[in-house]
């Protein structure tokens, strides 16, 4: 099932009753309901939104990732539950007995992947990607070569031309690929923590202050799908250079959009399940290779 975001950038009062948020407009005092069961994300934006205790505890049973932004509408913290499996502790165990190779052994399929699916973003907007479908095959164990590090140069050249470059507080289009990475790494912690793993315990990223590597590791080959929503946003909205409502209602509808994986198609909120429940199953011993997504 389709899990829906809910998106609040005006001053509502967020209950729950009867196993749905109830959602109270401050200043119509006008209700309507969602059945929890039905949510997957909750974005709280305005910073006049008042959302109860019980709500934050319902939302969290079910696993539904509460974002909270900061007075400059950006993600800013996420809710997520300690307990989210049946069998998690045996699953924290293995992944924290993970051996070095495993993981080494991991992160080389994820650059390649993401390296495979850059050059297909590169392909779409009619740049070669033969070189990037080249670098992908040179990935060593734990990219010791460093090959994304070589392979985004082009990447980034190509797209947004020689004098932009890929930075966190760099110029526009940054903010834009910023808000949705923010958002993709929301999307990939939900999944860490259904699939019972340690969303902190990372396989290459390993930052101390970093609560979501395991999120920063597996979402890297899905970069290039945000990237590839925010050319097609920027391409038709060309003189828009900040972050504005229909922008975000764009990049969420992210997690409903079709994702090609293993030979089938899969909305993309449950390929990101797919990939971390497989790396769940490395861990356990019953496969070497994950789920990654190849993109279309």
């Amino acid at each position: 099932m389709i899990k829906r975001t809910l998106f609040f950038a005006n001053a509502v009062c967020l209950t729950t009753r009867n196993k749905q948020i109830v959602i109270k407009n401050k200043e119509s005092q006008e209700e309507k309901t969602v059945p929890i069961e039905d949510i997957g994300f909750v974005v709280i934006e305005n910073q006049q939104i008042y959302i109860s205790i019980p709500a934050i505890t319902e939302l969290t049973k079910n696993n539904v990732s509460v974002i909270f932004c900061d007075e400059k509408h950006m993600p800013l913290s996420m809710n997520l539950p300690l307990e989210c499996n049946s069998i998690q502790n045996q699953l924290f165990s293995v992944q924290i007995e993970s051996t070095l190779p495993t993981k080494k052994n991991c992160w080389k399929q994820i650059i390649e992947q993401k390296i495979n699916n850059q050059a297909l973003v590169l392909e779409k907007y009619g740049h070669n990607p033969n070189h990037l479908k080249n670098i992908s095959k040179e990935v060593k164990s734990d990219d010791s070569t460093n090959r994304e590090g070589f392979a985004a140069k082009i990447y980034w050249n190509s797209l947004f031309g020689k004098n932009w470059s890929r930075d966190r507080f760099g110029e526009y289009p940054n903010n834009y690929l910023n808000y949705g990475y923010a958002i993709l790494r929301a999307g990939m912690a939900r999944a860490i923590v259904g699939s019972g793993l340690l969303p902190t315990l990372g396989i290459h990223h390993h930052n101390k202050y970093d609560a979501y590597a395991l999120a920063d590791d597996l979402m890297e080959p899905y970069r290039p799908f945000v990237d590839d929503m925010v050319i097609e946003y920027i391409d038709k909205n060309p003189n828009k250079l900040e972050i504005e409502q229909d922008f975000k209602s764009f990049i969420f509808s992210i997690m409903t959009r079709d994702t090609f994986m293993n030979n089938n198609r899969h909305p993309f909120m449950v390929a990101l399940t797919f990939t971390s429940s497989s790396l769940s199953k490395v861990f356990l011993g019953k496969t070497k290779n994950l789920s990654l997504p190849e993109f279309t």
